[in-house]
């Protein structure tokens, strides 16, 4: 791989695009809290953005249909990855934390700031990225560099898990019908080393008390 190549690779553009592809097309799950959704963004991200896209002064499901790659582009890079200051951390972090942005909001920042404790920084857990929790996560970054990019990760995936822990109808994302690795520890070990991904056993005991 050029150097070239290596640049397009980690271009937040490369990064947003990715992220869109995750997300996939339109869907209205009731049991996902989002409600109408396409490409990542929900009804309640479009009417913030008053994206009316078919010119009748409201925002509704038909317009987050109508929605384009380059709307969830430029919501997600203006308001999940440069507003909430994503941009400011290590640029390892940025494919994964960004998608954590888009994909659990807030969370994703209290996730990097509970797992700052573990690598002895000690910062306030209040989902908002300020000179502290920027300056922690450099300063964990460079102590430990991918492990942390891998802990980060490793910290996704159990959020998740204890989603399916707690609520049961969301535990589909987790899991497939056939009792695989569902949609959201794919995504989450996306940004793990393959080393420290669950086997099939260890994925089959963690979630064995969902029945």
């Amino acid at each position: 791989m050029c150097l070239s190549d290596e640049v397009k690779l980690n271009s937040i553009e490369h990064i947003t695009a990715a992220i869109i592809s995750r997300e996939g097309g339109y869907v209205n799950d009731p049991d996902d809290p989002g409600g109408p959704t396409k490409f990542g963004v929900t009804l309640a991200t479009a009417q913030g953005h008053n994206l009316d896209k078919n010119g009748d002064e409201r925002v509704t499901a038909e317009d987050v249909k109508r929605l384009t790659t380059d709307d969830a582009a430029q919501i997600f890079i203006h308001s999940y990855f440069r507003k909430p200051k994503i941009d400011k951390l290590p640029k390892a972090l940025h494919p994964t934390v960004f998608d954590m942005q888009v994909n659990a909001g807030a969370n994703a920042i209290k996730i990097l700031q509970r797992l700052l404790a573990s690598f002895d920084q000690t910062v306030s857990v209040d989902g908002a990225l300020g000179p502290q929790s920027i300056g922690a996560t450099k300063a964990a970054h460079k102590s430990a560099g991918m492990l942390f990019v891998d802990a980060y990760g490793i910290a996704r995936r159990n959020y998740y898990l204890a989603l399916g822990d707690a609520k049961p109808g969301l535990r589909k994302y987790a899991r497939t019908r056939a009792g695989g690795k569902g949609g959201w520890i794919i995504r989450a070990e996306e940004f793990i080393r393959p080393r420290f991904h669950l086997s099939s056993a260890d994925f089959q005991n963690r979630v064995a008390q969902w029945g």
